[in-house]
Protein backbone atom coordinates (compact mmCIF):
# COMPACT_ATOMS: atom_id res chain seq x y z
CA UNK A 1 0.00 0.00 0.00
CA UNK A 2 1.47 2.85 -0.66
CA UNK A 3 2.78 5.73 2.21
CA UNK A 4 -0.02 8.33 0.61
CA UNK A 5 -2.83 5.94 1.30
CA UNK A 6 -1.82 5.22 4.50
CA UNK A 7 -1.46 8.58 5.71
CA UNK A 8 -5.05 9.18 4.18
CA UNK A 9 -6.41 5.87 6.31
CA UNK A 10 -4.71 7.25 9.26
CA UNK A 11 -6.16 10.72 9.14
CA UNK A 12 -9.62 10.06 8.69
CA UNK A 13 -9.16 7.49 11.38
CA UNK A 14 -8.38 10.55 13.62
CA UNK A 15 -10.78 12.49 12.26
CA UNK A 16 -13.87 10.59 12.94
CA UNK A 17 -12.04 9.61 16.51
CA UNK A 18 -12.22 13.17 17.58
CA UNK A 19 -15.16 14.56 15.92
CA UNK A 20 -17.47 11.50 16.23
CA UNK A 21 -18.80 11.46 12.88
CA UNK A 22 -18.53 7.57 12.49
CA UNK A 23 -17.67 4.58 14.34
CA UNK A 24 -16.45 0.98 13.31
CA UNK A 25 -16.90 -1.28 15.44
CA UNK A 26 -16.09 -5.06 16.35
CA UNK A 27 -19.47 -7.50 16.45
CA UNK A 28 -21.16 -7.65 19.26
CA UNK A 29 -21.37 -10.92 19.96
CA UNK A 30 -24.82 -11.53 20.51
CA UNK A 31 -24.88 -13.18 16.35
CA UNK A 32 -27.52 -10.67 15.21
CA UNK A 33 -25.91 -8.72 11.90
CA UNK A 34 -26.98 -4.81 12.68
CA UNK A 35 -25.02 -3.49 9.60
CA UNK A 36 -27.12 -1.13 7.31
CA UNK A 37 -26.70 -1.53 3.57
CA UNK A 38 -24.61 0.87 1.88
CA UNK A 39 -27.05 3.68 0.37
CA UNK A 40 -26.81 4.52 -3.56
CA UNK A 41 -26.41 8.34 -3.69
CA UNK A 42 -26.55 10.44 -7.45
CA UNK A 43 -22.88 11.16 -8.14
CA UNK A 44 -22.14 14.80 -8.14
CA UNK A 45 -19.56 15.26 -11.00
CA UNK A 46 -18.88 14.01 -14.25
CA UNK A 47 -16.43 13.95 -16.81
CA UNK A 48 -17.02 13.69 -20.36
CA UNK A 49 -14.17 13.22 -23.27
CA UNK A 50 -15.05 14.29 -27.60
CA UNK A 51 -12.19 13.40 -29.66
CA UNK A 52 -11.36 15.61 -32.76
CA UNK A 53 -14.40 14.54 -35.00
CA UNK A 54 -12.68 14.53 -38.79
CA UNK A 55 -9.66 15.85 -40.48
CA UNK A 56 -12.18 16.25 -43.72
CA UNK A 57 -13.33 19.84 -44.90
CA UNK A 58 -16.80 18.07 -45.31
CA UNK A 59 -17.31 16.80 -42.24
CA UNK A 60 -20.56 17.60 -40.56
CA UNK A 61 -20.57 17.12 -36.88
CA UNK A 62 -23.71 17.30 -34.78
CA UNK A 63 -23.41 17.12 -30.73
CA UNK A 64 -26.29 16.16 -28.65
CA UNK A 65 -26.07 16.51 -24.85
CA UNK A 66 -28.40 15.13 -22.16
CA UNK A 67 -29.01 14.13 -18.49
CA UNK A 68 -31.64 12.45 -17.70
CA UNK A 69 -33.92 12.79 -14.41
CA UNK A 70 -32.24 11.58 -11.53
CA UNK A 71 -34.25 11.00 -8.43
CA UNK A 72 -31.96 12.57 -4.88
CA UNK A 73 -30.21 14.57 -7.31
CA UNK A 74 -29.05 17.95 -6.39
CA UNK A 75 -31.54 20.98 -7.50
CA UNK A 76 -28.69 23.10 -8.76
CA UNK A 77 -26.61 21.96 -11.41
CA UNK A 78 -24.47 22.83 -15.08
CA UNK A 79 -22.65 21.15 -17.44
CA UNK A 80 -20.21 22.57 -19.96
CA UNK A 81 -17.92 21.86 -22.73
CA UNK A 82 -14.80 23.28 -23.79
CA UNK A 83 -11.95 23.32 -26.47
CA UNK A 84 -9.10 20.97 -25.52
CA UNK A 85 -5.87 21.88 -27.38
CA UNK A 86 -4.36 19.97 -30.17
CA UNK A 87 -0.90 19.11 -28.51
CA UNK A 88 1.23 21.21 -31.09
CA UNK A 89 -0.62 24.32 -29.96
CA UNK A 90 -0.26 23.47 -26.18
CA UNK A 91 1.31 26.65 -24.13
CA UNK A 92 -0.33 29.07 -26.98
CA UNK A 93 -2.58 31.59 -24.98
CA UNK A 94 -6.30 30.18 -24.92
CA UNK A 95 -7.33 33.25 -27.24
CA UNK A 96 -5.19 32.31 -30.35
CA UNK A 97 -7.14 28.84 -30.49
CA UNK A 98 -10.25 28.12 -32.70
CA UNK A 99 -13.36 27.83 -32.02
CA UNK A 100 -12.93 28.82 -28.34
CA UNK A 101 -16.70 29.09 -28.05
CA UNK A 102 -18.51 25.62 -27.11
CA UNK A 103 -20.32 23.99 -30.12
CA UNK A 104 -23.25 22.72 -27.61
CA UNK A 105 -24.31 24.45 -24.31
CA UNK A 106 -25.76 21.61 -21.93
CA UNK A 107 -29.26 22.08 -20.57
CA UNK A 108 -31.04 21.08 -17.25
CA UNK A 109 -31.50 17.47 -16.73
CA UNK A 110 -34.65 15.99 -19.02
CA UNK A 111 -34.18 18.61 -21.90
CA UNK A 112 -31.62 17.17 -25.04
CA UNK A 113 -29.65 19.75 -26.54
CA UNK A 114 -28.11 19.65 -29.75
CA UNK A 115 -25.04 22.06 -31.51
CA UNK A 116 -22.94 21.58 -34.90
CA UNK A 117 -19.69 22.26 -36.21
CA UNK A 118 -18.31 21.54 -39.74
CA UNK A 119 -14.70 21.26 -41.33
CA UNK A 120 -11.81 19.90 -40.61
CA UNK A 121 -10.47 22.32 -37.78
CA UNK A 122 -13.57 20.95 -35.11
CA UNK A 123 -11.10 20.05 -32.21
CA UNK A 124 -11.97 17.72 -29.04
CA UNK A 125 -13.79 18.72 -26.21
CA UNK A 126 -13.38 18.24 -22.55
CA UNK A 127 -16.61 18.08 -20.48
CA UNK A 128 -17.63 18.59 -16.92
CA UNK A 129 -21.46 18.13 -15.58
CA UNK A 130 -21.86 18.95 -11.59
CA UNK A 131 -25.11 18.51 -8.96
CA UNK A 132 -28.20 17.25 -11.36
CA UNK A 133 -26.44 17.61 -14.67
CA UNK A 134 -23.73 14.92 -13.30
CA UNK A 135 -25.79 11.53 -13.34
CA UNK A 136 -25.88 10.05 -16.48
CA UNK A 137 -24.53 12.91 -18.37
CA UNK A 138 -24.88 11.98 -21.91
CA UNK A 139 -22.89 13.45 -25.00
CA UNK A 140 -23.06 11.97 -28.65
CA UNK A 141 -20.77 12.92 -31.52
CA UNK A 142 -22.44 12.08 -35.06
CA UNK A 143 -20.46 13.26 -38.39
CA UNK A 144 -21.44 12.80 -41.67
CA UNK A 145 -18.86 13.00 -44.45
CA UNK A 146 -19.74 12.89 -47.82
CA UNK A 147 -16.73 11.80 -50.12
CA UNK A 148 -13.26 10.41 -49.34
CA UNK A 149 -11.61 8.23 -46.75
CA UNK A 150 -13.93 7.46 -44.22
CA UNK A 151 -16.89 8.46 -45.97
CA UNK A 152 -20.47 7.87 -44.29
CA UNK A 153 -21.84 8.36 -40.78
CA UNK A 154 -19.30 8.46 -37.95
CA UNK A 155 -20.88 7.99 -34.28
CA UNK A 156 -19.06 7.98 -30.62
CA UNK A 157 -20.42 8.37 -27.44
CA UNK A 158 -17.97 10.86 -25.71
CA UNK A 159 -16.19 8.64 -22.89
CA UNK A 160 -14.94 9.31 -19.18
CA UNK A 161 -11.42 9.47 -18.22
CA UNK A 162 -9.71 6.25 -17.72
CA UNK A 163 -6.42 4.50 -17.28
CA UNK A 164 -6.28 1.51 -19.51
CA UNK A 165 -7.84 0.95 -23.08
CA UNK A 166 -8.69 -2.41 -25.00
CA UNK A 167 -9.32 -1.58 -28.70
CA UNK A 168 -9.38 -5.30 -31.11
CA UNK A 169 -10.58 -4.65 -34.23
CA UNK A 170 -8.07 -2.20 -35.67
CA UNK A 171 -5.82 -2.13 -38.73
CA UNK A 172 -2.73 -1.14 -40.57
CA UNK A 173 -3.93 -3.00 -43.74
CA UNK A 174 -3.89 -1.44 -46.90
CA UNK A 175 -6.62 1.11 -47.69
CA UNK A 176 -6.93 2.25 -44.02
CA UNK A 177 -6.38 4.59 -42.23
CA UNK A 178 -6.33 4.47 -38.27
CA UNK A 179 -5.40 7.17 -35.56
CA UNK A 180 -5.57 6.41 -31.78
CA UNK A 181 -7.21 10.02 -30.31
CA UNK A 182 -6.51 11.06 -26.69
CA UNK A 183 -7.79 13.63 -24.47
CA UNK A 184 -6.58 15.01 -21.36
CA UNK A 185 -8.85 16.56 -18.89
CA UNK A 186 -6.76 17.57 -15.76
CA UNK A 187 -4.14 20.05 -14.93
CA UNK A 188 -1.05 18.31 -15.31
CA UNK A 189 0.68 15.80 -18.80
CA UNK A 190 -0.25 12.49 -19.17
CA UNK A 191 1.83 9.59 -20.04
CA UNK A 192 0.69 6.88 -21.72
CA UNK A 193 2.49 3.94 -23.73
CA UNK A 194 0.51 2.50 -26.60
CA UNK A 195 1.20 -1.00 -27.85
CA UNK A 196 0.10 -2.96 -30.67
CA UNK A 197 -1.13 -6.34 -31.22
CA UNK A 198 -1.17 -8.40 -34.46
CA UNK A 199 -1.73 -12.13 -35.28
CA UNK A 200 2.14 -13.15 -34.40
CA UNK A 201 2.52 -10.59 -31.49
CA UNK A 202 3.44 -7.76 -30.17
CA UNK A 203 4.50 -5.14 -32.89
CA UNK A 204 8.15 -3.80 -32.09
CA UNK A 205 7.94 -0.15 -31.93
CA UNK A 206 9.24 3.00 -29.61
CA UNK A 207 7.22 5.58 -30.99
CA UNK A 208 4.57 4.75 -28.99
CA UNK A 209 6.37 4.70 -25.82
CA UNK A 210 6.28 7.04 -22.71
CA UNK A 211 3.23 9.39 -25.43
CA UNK A 212 3.28 12.82 -23.22
CA UNK A 213 -0.64 14.19 -23.73
CA UNK A 214 -0.52 17.95 -22.32
CA UNK A 215 -2.54 19.41 -19.76
CA UNK A 216 -6.31 19.98 -21.40
CA UNK A 217 -4.52 18.83 -24.29
CA UNK A 218 -5.53 16.16 -27.35
CA UNK A 219 -3.55 14.30 -29.45
CA UNK A 220 -3.91 11.82 -32.41
CA UNK A 221 -1.63 9.33 -33.34
CA UNK A 222 -1.62 7.28 -36.77
CA UNK A 223 -1.14 3.57 -36.08
CA UNK A 224 1.26 3.23 -39.43
CA UNK A 225 3.56 5.67 -37.96
CA UNK A 226 3.91 3.49 -34.90
CA UNK A 227 4.98 0.15 -36.58
CA UNK A 228 5.66 0.12 -40.55
CA UNK A 229 3.75 -3.80 -40.43
CA UNK A 230 0.71 -4.00 -42.68
CA UNK A 231 -1.77 -5.87 -40.09
CA UNK A 232 -5.67 -6.66 -41.63
CA UNK A 233 -6.14 -7.07 -37.36
CA UNK A 234 -4.67 -5.51 -34.97
CA UNK A 235 -5.43 -4.73 -31.16
CA UNK A 236 -4.15 -1.47 -29.65
CA UNK A 237 -3.58 -1.43 -25.78
CA UNK A 238 -3.38 2.55 -23.93
CA UNK A 239 -1.98 2.14 -20.82
CA UNK A 240 -1.99 5.19 -18.62
CA UNK A 241 1.62 5.65 -16.65
CA UNK A 242 0.73 8.98 -15.45
CA UNK A 243 -2.53 10.85 -15.30
CA UNK A 244 -5.55 9.77 -17.16
CA UNK A 245 -7.58 10.59 -20.42
CA UNK A 246 -9.96 9.89 -23.19
CA UNK A 247 -8.67 7.22 -25.81
CA UNK A 248 -10.76 5.89 -29.17
CA UNK A 249 -9.58 4.50 -32.03
CA UNK A 250 -10.97 6.38 -35.94
CA UNK A 251 -10.30 3.41 -38.51
CA UNK A 252 -11.38 4.80 -41.93
CA UNK A 253 -11.34 2.45 -44.89
CA UNK A 254 -11.28 3.78 -48.96
CA UNK A 255 -13.28 1.76 -49.87
CA UNK A 256 -15.99 0.91 -46.43
CA UNK A 257 -16.11 4.44 -44.97
CA UNK A 258 -15.51 4.02 -41.55
CA UNK A 259 -16.11 4.66 -37.82
CA UNK A 260 -15.34 4.75 -34.17
CA UNK A 261 -14.02 2.07 -32.41
CA UNK A 262 -14.46 2.47 -28.94
CA UNK A 263 -12.86 0.82 -26.34
CA UNK A 264 -13.92 -3.07 -25.40
CA UNK A 265 -14.89 -4.06 -21.78
CA UNK A 266 -12.49 -5.23 -19.57
CA UNK A 267 -10.71 -8.37 -20.79
CA UNK A 268 -13.51 -11.42 -19.48
CA UNK A 269 -14.42 -14.98 -20.28
CA UNK A 270 -17.63 -14.15 -20.88
CA UNK A 271 -18.63 -11.53 -23.86
CA UNK A 272 -21.88 -10.41 -25.43
CA UNK A 273 -21.16 -7.96 -28.40
CA UNK A 274 -24.74 -6.44 -28.84
CA UNK A 275 -27.27 -5.33 -31.98
CA UNK A 276 -25.51 -6.44 -35.24
CA UNK A 277 -27.73 -4.85 -37.61
CA UNK A 278 -30.02 -7.50 -39.06
CA UNK A 279 -29.03 -6.68 -43.08
CA UNK A 280 -24.92 -7.56 -42.18
CA UNK A 281 -23.74 -7.83 -45.62
CA UNK A 282 -19.91 -8.61 -43.42
CA UNK A 283 -19.44 -9.65 -40.13
CA UNK A 284 -15.45 -9.96 -38.97
CA UNK A 285 -15.10 -11.08 -35.11
CA UNK A 286 -11.94 -9.92 -33.74
CA UNK A 287 -10.29 -11.13 -30.66
CA UNK A 288 -7.34 -10.79 -28.15
CA UNK A 289 -6.02 -12.47 -25.08
CA UNK A 290 -3.79 -10.09 -22.91
CA UNK A 291 -2.67 -13.02 -20.57
CA UNK A 292 -0.26 -16.02 -20.77
CA UNK A 293 -2.88 -18.77 -21.63
CA UNK A 294 -4.52 -19.21 -25.02
CA UNK A 295 -8.45 -18.78 -25.16
CA UNK A 296 -10.85 -21.78 -26.36
CA UNK A 297 -14.38 -20.19 -26.69
CA UNK A 298 -18.02 -21.46 -27.87
CA UNK A 299 -19.41 -18.48 -30.49
CA UNK A 300 -23.53 -18.00 -30.48
CA UNK A 301 -25.77 -15.88 -32.03
CA UNK A 302 -28.95 -14.27 -29.72
CA UNK A 303 -31.46 -14.52 -32.34
CA UNK A 304 -35.02 -13.40 -31.80
CA UNK A 305 -36.15 -17.23 -31.46
CA UNK A 306 -33.13 -17.85 -28.58
CA UNK A 307 -29.30 -19.18 -28.90
CA UNK A 308 -28.11 -20.38 -32.33
CA UNK A 309 -24.63 -21.89 -33.24
CA UNK A 310 -23.34 -20.83 -36.33
CA UNK A 311 -22.36 -23.66 -38.96
CA UNK A 312 -18.44 -23.70 -39.40
CA UNK A 313 -17.58 -21.46 -36.28
CA UNK A 314 -18.72 -22.86 -33.78
CA UNK A 315 -15.52 -22.32 -31.85
CA UNK A 316 -12.79 -20.38 -31.71
CA UNK A 317 -9.17 -20.33 -30.53
CA UNK A 318 -7.46 -16.99 -29.72
CA UNK A 319 -3.79 -17.38 -28.69
CA UNK A 320 -2.13 -15.85 -25.66
CA UNK A 321 -0.56 -12.15 -26.61
CA UNK A 322 -1.96 -12.79 -30.59
CA UNK A 323 -4.69 -11.16 -32.15
CA UNK A 324 -7.07 -13.16 -34.25
CA UNK A 325 -10.00 -12.37 -36.73
CA UNK A 326 -12.48 -14.31 -37.92
CA UNK A 327 -15.29 -13.76 -40.95
CA UNK A 328 -18.52 -14.68 -39.71
CA UNK A 329 -20.50 -13.61 -43.15
CA UNK A 330 -23.59 -12.56 -43.39
CA UNK A 331 -24.18 -14.41 -39.79
CA UNK A 332 -27.13 -12.53 -38.69
CA UNK A 333 -29.34 -13.49 -42.20
CA UNK A 334 -31.94 -10.90 -41.89
CA UNK A 335 -32.60 -11.18 -37.72
CA UNK A 336 -31.85 -9.18 -35.31
CA UNK A 337 -28.80 -10.57 -33.18
CA UNK A 338 -26.19 -10.80 -30.64
CA UNK A 339 -22.68 -12.60 -30.49
CA UNK A 340 -22.43 -14.65 -27.16
CA UNK A 341 -18.79 -15.46 -26.65
CA UNK A 342 -18.55 -17.94 -23.83
CA UNK A 343 -15.40 -20.37 -22.18
CA UNK A 344 -15.58 -24.01 -24.54
CA UNK A 345 -13.14 -25.20 -21.26
CA UNK A 346 -11.49 -22.88 -18.80
CA UNK A 347 -12.34 -19.10 -18.68
CA UNK A 348 -9.19 -17.18 -19.88
CA UNK A 349 -9.44 -13.31 -20.15
CA UNK A 350 -10.63 -12.16 -23.49
CA UNK A 351 -11.22 -8.33 -25.32
CA UNK A 352 -13.63 -9.02 -28.65
CA UNK A 353 -15.02 -6.50 -31.10
CA UNK A 354 -17.09 -6.98 -34.55
CA UNK A 355 -16.46 -5.00 -38.11
CA UNK A 356 -20.01 -5.10 -39.26
CA UNK A 357 -20.41 -3.99 -43.08
CA UNK A 358 -23.67 -3.06 -44.73
CA UNK A 359 -24.55 -2.05 -48.53
CA UNK A 360 -22.65 -3.57 -51.76
CA UNK A 361 -20.60 -2.51 -53.99
CA UNK A 362 -19.53 1.10 -54.29
CA UNK A 363 -22.33 2.15 -51.38
CA UNK A 364 -20.87 0.17 -48.20
CA UNK A 365 -20.55 1.40 -45.21
CA UNK A 366 -18.82 -0.10 -42.08
CA UNK A 367 -18.58 0.30 -38.20
CA UNK A 368 -18.08 -1.50 -35.09
CA UNK A 369 -19.58 -2.91 -32.02
CA UNK A 370 -17.26 -3.65 -29.23
CA UNK A 371 -18.19 -6.44 -26.29
CA UNK A 372 -20.32 -4.03 -24.01
CA UNK A 373 -21.04 -4.23 -20.26
CA UNK A 374 -24.53 -4.20 -19.54
CA UNK A 375 -27.33 -1.99 -19.23
CA UNK A 376 -27.22 -2.22 -15.67
CA UNK A 377 -29.42 0.32 -13.70
CA UNK A 378 -29.64 2.66 -16.66
CA UNK A 379 -28.30 3.62 -19.57
CA UNK A 380 -28.73 6.33 -22.03
CA UNK A 381 -28.17 6.92 -26.06
CA UNK A 382 -28.69 10.37 -27.43
CA UNK A 383 -28.86 11.91 -30.96
CA UNK A 384 -31.76 9.55 -32.21
CA UNK A 385 -33.82 10.60 -34.85
CA UNK A 386 -37.26 9.76 -36.29
CA UNK A 387 -36.82 6.71 -38.70
CA UNK A 388 -33.03 6.38 -38.50
CA UNK A 389 -33.21 4.48 -35.42
CA UNK A 390 -32.79 1.11 -34.11
CA UNK A 391 -32.66 -0.10 -30.68
CA UNK A 392 -31.36 -3.75 -30.01
CA UNK A 393 -31.69 -5.38 -26.63
CA UNK A 394 -29.99 -8.63 -25.85
CA UNK A 395 -30.56 -10.97 -22.80
CA UNK A 396 -28.20 -13.48 -23.20
CA UNK A 397 -28.66 -15.17 -19.84
CA UNK A 398 -32.04 -15.26 -17.89
CA UNK A 399 -34.98 -13.30 -19.25
CA UNK A 400 -35.61 -9.75 -18.62
CA UNK A 401 -38.09 -7.06 -18.27
CA UNK A 402 -36.78 -3.57 -19.36
CA UNK A 403 -38.16 0.27 -19.55
CA UNK A 404 -37.16 2.33 -22.37
CA UNK A 405 -37.74 6.52 -22.02
CA UNK A 406 -37.62 8.73 -25.20
CA UNK A 407 -36.81 12.46 -23.77
CA UNK A 408 -38.64 15.72 -25.48
CA UNK A 409 -36.61 16.83 -28.68
CA UNK A 410 -34.06 19.34 -29.11
CA UNK A 411 -37.27 21.52 -30.70
CA UNK A 412 -40.04 20.13 -28.87
CA UNK A 413 -42.14 16.82 -27.93
CA UNK A 414 -42.81 15.27 -25.21
CA UNK A 415 -41.32 12.38 -23.27
CA UNK A 416 -42.53 8.80 -24.30
CA UNK A 417 -42.28 5.04 -22.47
CA UNK A 418 -42.63 1.40 -23.37
CA UNK A 419 -41.76 -1.69 -21.51
CA UNK A 420 -40.53 -4.59 -23.25
CA UNK A 421 -39.92 -8.20 -21.82
CA UNK A 422 -37.08 -9.84 -23.63
CA UNK A 423 -36.98 -14.04 -23.69
CA UNK A 424 -34.19 -15.65 -22.29
CA UNK A 425 -31.18 -16.10 -25.10
CA UNK A 426 -32.57 -13.62 -27.38
CA UNK A 427 -32.23 -10.45 -28.93
CA UNK A 428 -34.90 -8.30 -30.22
CA UNK A 429 -34.61 -5.24 -32.58
CA UNK A 430 -37.56 -3.03 -30.68
CA UNK A 431 -39.87 -0.43 -32.07
CA UNK A 432 -38.44 2.31 -29.88
CA UNK A 433 -40.89 5.27 -28.23
CA UNK A 434 -40.88 8.30 -30.00
CA UNK A 435 -42.00 11.78 -28.66
CA UNK A 436 -45.14 12.90 -28.78
CA UNK A 437 -44.61 16.29 -31.52
CA UNK A 438 -40.68 15.36 -32.02
CA UNK A 439 -38.70 18.62 -33.56
CA UNK A 440 -35.12 17.43 -33.83
CA UNK A 441 -33.48 14.99 -32.16
CA UNK A 442 -33.71 13.00 -28.88
CA UNK A 443 -32.58 10.48 -25.93
CA UNK A 444 -33.48 7.27 -25.31
CA UNK A 445 -32.76 6.17 -21.72
CA UNK A 446 -33.18 2.21 -21.11
CA UNK A 447 -33.48 0.76 -17.42
CA UNK A 448 -33.24 -2.72 -16.00
CA UNK A 449 -36.70 -3.44 -14.18
CA UNK A 450 -36.54 -6.98 -13.53
CA UNK A 451 -34.64 -10.25 -14.21
CA UNK A 452 -30.87 -11.02 -15.69
CA UNK A 453 -28.25 -8.80 -17.55
CA UNK A 454 -29.83 -6.53 -20.43
CA UNK A 455 -27.19 -5.40 -23.54
CA UNK A 456 -27.91 -3.12 -25.49
CA UNK A 457 -26.95 -0.88 -28.88
CA UNK A 458 -28.13 1.69 -30.55
CA UNK A 459 -28.11 1.96 -34.42
CA UNK A 460 -28.24 5.02 -36.41
CA UNK A 461 -28.73 5.32 -40.11
CA UNK A 462 -27.85 8.24 -42.05
CA UNK A 463 -29.39 10.30 -44.45
CA UNK A 464 -27.52 9.34 -47.77
CA UNK A 465 -29.75 7.36 -49.35
CA UNK A 466 -27.12 6.33 -52.34
CA UNK A 467 -24.87 5.03 -49.02
CA UNK A 468 -25.68 2.29 -46.17
CA UNK A 469 -24.48 4.68 -43.89
CA UNK A 470 -24.84 3.93 -40.51
CA UNK A 471 -23.12 3.86 -36.53
CA UNK A 472 -23.62 1.72 -34.11
CA UNK A 473 -23.16 2.64 -30.36
CA UNK A 474 -23.38 0.78 -27.05
CA UNK A 475 -25.32 1.24 -24.01
CA UNK A 476 -23.90 0.46 -20.53
CA UNK A 477 -24.28 1.54 -17.23
CA UNK A 478 -24.16 5.06 -16.85
CA UNK A 479 -23.03 5.13 -12.89
CA UNK A 480 -25.13 7.50 -12.23
CA UNK A 481 -25.23 6.72 -8.96
CA UNK A 482 -22.62 5.25 -6.26
CA UNK A 483 -22.67 3.29 -3.26
CA UNK A 484 -22.11 5.42 0.15
CA UNK A 485 -21.52 3.08 3.21
CA UNK A 486 -23.86 4.34 5.72
CA UNK A 487 -22.00 5.74 9.18
CA UNK A 488 -23.62 6.30 12.37
CA UNK A 489 -22.88 9.03 14.93
CA UNK A 490 -21.37 7.34 18.07
CA UNK A 491 -19.76 10.01 20.69
CA UNK A 492 -18.63 7.25 22.93
CA UNK A 493 -15.62 6.43 21.10
CA UNK A 494 -13.95 9.32 22.16
CA UNK A 495 -13.96 7.63 25.32
CA UNK A 496 -12.87 4.88 24.39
Amino acid sequence: MKRTTLSLIACATALAAVTGFAAVSAPDGSGTDTAVPAARLPVERTSLLCPAPSTSDLAETAYTSFTPVTKGADEKGSAELATAEPAEDAGKDQKDQKNEKPVVQPKAPGTPVAGKATGADTPALIGTAEGSSAPGWTVQQTTEVAAGTGRGLQGVNCTAPDTEFWFPGASTATGRTDYVHLTNPDDSAAVVDIELYGKDGALKSTVGEGVTVPPHGSESLLLSTLSDVKQTDLTVHVGVRSGRLGAAVQALDDKTGGDWLTAAADPAGDLVLPGIPEDATAVRLVLFTPGGTDADLKVRLASPSGLITPAGHETVHVKAGMTTGVDLGEITRGEAGSLVLTPADRSVPVVAAVRVVRGKGDEQESAFIPASDPVGARATVADNRAKSTTLALSAPGQAAKVKVTASAGTEGGTTATKTYTVKAGTTQNVDAPVPAGLKGSYALTVETVSGGPVHASRTLTGSDDDVAAFTVQTLSDDRGTVSVPNADEDLSVVQK
